[in-house]
């Protein structure tokens, strides 16, 4: 039995200080307990932090936590971070206690572990060459932050009703998320001609474009199956929806490749086609699940719209700032396809030479080069951290809406994780 009397815990930054019980429930891996060091407050227990109040549930994480009016988050500490950033607070000093995406999941990594072991099996195994594909892609890593997304929003949306545990339908749905995300990622590295997917041969690579092409078939059938056994009918139309959202992306795309004309919002709707539409239906689909009114699932899905949107912008950023061997493929790869991004369509606002270089389709040697120098040097990064700013903004205060809990600072940091990648 250890007493936390007088502490805190170091929650990503967010000082959580104890009820003052003694417990020896475990935090789910955010027990680090530290002698309380930031600023303190003048009001309320005097400690100008969030309090943890215990929680008598056996089935969930045994603190959740209470908001106190003299509650400062620290830098990198969810909503105060992210209405900072907005102030232009520099990106780089956001950066100084970076969120581990691994820690990030603690408080729901059995529920991943135990997703991770039903993965394969729920594929089915009428055919070893579909197996072999989905292992191959499975075993590419990836941080399963859809499913995560799905048992965080499902947590914290449970304990608005009192809910000891999620139900099986939370857990199938976290699969079927899962399972669709994989079988487009299969489809886009066919349709993009990619070779790598996480610095690992995609499925067409190693199989064929036959068999990959089949595969994610029969993981979007495998899938819609499921969906349909779940017998719910909101969620049914929420996620057949996001089926048909995938391939509309795809058309916009290919219609729109090396077309300077793009504009903006052309771009913000392909990007939640292709994107911000699933996480969105994750994150709905959880509270659904949980039972929640509908002002609540309203939330939820503006909360996922809005993570997805800012995760693409910042994907689009990375794609001119990082390397190959950190992005696991080629740099610049999207606008060498001639897929116009935030970035690109914010500098052919202030380079007309830009404009020329890309309707060549790069013809010259040398000319993909340059045309990522003028996306750098015309303010088109820094216009782009300024959308994925504000995306994350509005992800934000989409969750206000939650009581506070772990699930709750972990979605928020989710928003905050993402944007730490481009700082």
């Amino acid at each position: 039995m250890m007493s936390v009397t007088s502490k805190s815990v170091d929650f990503f930054g967010k000082n959580l200080v104890s009820c003052g019980c003694s417990s020896n429930a475990l935090f789910h891996g955010y027990n680090k307990v530290r002698n309380f060091h930031a600023k303190v407050g003048s009001k309320g227990c005097g400690n100008g932090a969030r309090k943890l109040v215990c929680s008598k549930n056996k089935n969930i994480p045994q603190y959740r936590v209470s908001s106190m009016d003299t509650a400062e988050s620290t830098l990198n500490g969810g909503t105060q971070a992210i209405k900072d950033l907005a102030k232009g607070l520099n990106l780089k000093t956001y950066s100084e206690t970076p969120i581990s995406p691994n820690r990030l999941f603690e408080v729901v990594s059995d529920d991943l572990q135990t997703l991770n072991k039903n993965l394969l099996t729920i594929v089915g195994a009428e055919n070893p060459v579909l197996i072999s594909a989905a292992e191959q892609i499975f075993s590419a890593g990836g941080k399963r932050m859809r499913p995560a997304l799905v048992f965080l929003v499902s947590r914290a949306t449970a304990e608005l009703l009192a809910l000891e545990d999620l139900t099986l339908k939370h857990r199938r749905l976290a699969e079927i998320i899962e399972m669709i995300h994989t079988a487009s990622l299969i489809h886009d590295d066919v349709l993009d001609e990619s070779d790598l997917r996480r610095g690992k041969d995609t499925v067409h690579q190693m199989f064929g474009t036959r068999v990959a092409v089949l595969a994610g078939d029969f993981m979007f059938a495998q899938a819609s199956w499921y969906l349909a056994n779940l017998e719910n009918i909101e969620v049914i139309k929420l996620i057949s929806q996001v089926i048909k959202d995938f391939a509309s992306g795809e058309i916009k795309q290919a219609s729109s490749l090396f077309d300077c004309d793009v504009q903006l919002d052309e771009y913000l709707t392909k990007s939640f086609l292709k994107t911000a539409s699933l996480i969105a239906a994750s994150t709905k689909g959880a509270a659904v699940f949980s039972g929640s009114d509908t002002s609540i699932t309203k939330k939820m899905y503006e909360y996922g719209k809005n993570l997805g949107l800012s995760f693409q912008v910042v994907d689009d950023i990375l794609d001119f700032t990082q390397s190959a061997e950190q992005l696991g493929k080629p740099a610049g790869s999207d606008l060498a396809k001639g897929n116009l991004t935030a970035p690109v369509i914010f500098a052919l606002e202030k380079e007309p030479k830009l404009r020329d270089i890309i309707e060549s389709e790069f013809s010259e040697i040398g000319s993909l080069d340059k045309a990522i120098e003028l996306v750098k040097s015309c303010g088109g990064i820094e216009r782009a951290q300024e959308l994925a700013k504000e995306k994350a903004d509005l992800a934000i205060q989409s969750l206000q809406c939650l009581p506070q809990s772990v699930y709750r600072l972990a979605l928020e940091d989710m928003v905050t994780y993402n944007l730490q990648r481009i700082a």
